[in-house]
């Protein structure tokens, strides 16, 4: 009831705007203790996953926070682990504003961000400073003026920078917003930067004698066929896990709504039924050992509960919050808790 009438409130408000008060908020809650107060007494449901132990499967979607200003404000929600990001070598401002639209009668989102961000030296100092609790991933992409053909340049970098401070790294190749960016899904061009990516972690592994899990996060917008031939390329190349999925393209879904023809990913309400069957899909065409992450459309604990039982090891939630508040996150725990007992 109170998350729904602070809602009410920030929709009035510009998207942009209120997403940066709304973590404003967040911190002036965690720096005077009152979060602390606040947080939710969850139901201990541990996993592990790429050698990690998760206290629990509810994580936070990269996006939110971008450059890992509030790591420890989010960490106070409940979340299991928290993945700032998406993270570019160097600082860019992103596309024009507007860029960021609601479809409250969809519950969803419309973003054209464009990976704007104040670059990877930042956000490791964020995270140098921040007194987490929680499992951190580090979710890296390019440059919107690097060349598709270079990306691989961008992506060492960000690797290179984030592997000492992340649990695990995300490589962002599914972004809708960054031009030729989801090119780099397919063919000889993602062979080429798995390859060159899987030899610099072994690198780093033997530099700073600890294993930096990889993860690759795909888009939703895919045939049977594309799924296949990703599924193929990771297990060649030993990636550690499948992040499934970013944004759509989609508009079927919200078809005449207002905003609805803007530029930019989908989110949110309208890409739970599609997300979840490129999870399905994933889990028929990975081998077992290698888990997958979904992310997409989780609403309510009964869409977190469809992912696990698609094929999903861990959750990561965006819209949902926005739309549900943090109370998704003990929603999402307890459905998990009482399924087991």
């Amino acid at each position: 009831m109170i998350y729904s009438l602070l809602r009410n409130l920030m929709f009035r408000l510009d998207p942009e705007k209120s997403h940066h008060l709304g973590l404003k908020s967040l911190d002036i809650l965690e720096m005077t203790g009152v979060l602390s107060l606040l947080k939710p007494k969850l139901a201990a449901t541990p996993v592990r996953v790429m050698g990690l132990n998760f206290p629990n499967p509810v994580g936070l979607a990269a996006g939110l926070d971008k450059n890992a200003d509030h790591i420890d404000a989010l960490s106070q929600l409940g979340f299991g682990f928290i993945e700032v990001g998406t993270v570019t070598p160097r600082p860019q401002p992103g596309n024009p504003k507007p860029r960021l639209f609601r479809l409250p009668e969809a519950q969803a989102i419309i973003n054209r961000m464009g990976f704007n961000n104040l670059g990877i030296d930042h956000l490791i100092e964020q995270v140098q400073v921040a007194q987490r609790q929680c499992i951190l991933g580090i979710n890296i992409g390019k440059n919107f003026d690097t060349p598709v053909e270079k990306a691989v340049d961008d992506y060492v970098i960000g690797l290179n920078k984030a592997y000492p401070f992340a649990d695990y790294i995300t490589i962002n190749i599914s972004s809708p917003n960054t031009p030729g960016l989801r090119d780099l899904q397919f063919g000889e061009a993602l062979n080429a930067l798995l390859a060159e990516l899987k030899k610099s972690q072994q690198r780093l592994h033997r530099e700073h004698g600890r294993y930096v899990p990889l993860a690759v996060k795909v888009a939703p917008d895919l045939s049977e066929q594309e799924v296949q031939q990703l599924a193929s390329a990771f297990t060649q190349h030993e990636m550690d896990a499948v992040i499934a999925t970013n944004t759509t393209m989609s508009r079927e879904a919200v078809a005449g709504m207002l905003h609805a023809d803007e530029a930019g990913g989908l989110s949110g309400a309208p890409l739970t039924t599609a997300s979840t069957e490129i999870v399905r899909q994933f889990r028929q065409a990975l081998p077992m050992d290698m888990p997958i992450i979904a992310a997409g459309g989780i609403m309510s604990a009964e869409d977190a509960l469809a992912k696990l039982e698609a094929g999903a090891t861990l959750l990561q939630i965006y819209s949902g919050l926005i739309y549900q508040g943090p109370a998704l996150i003990r929603d999402i725990v307890k459905s998990i808790e009482a399924g087991k007992s």
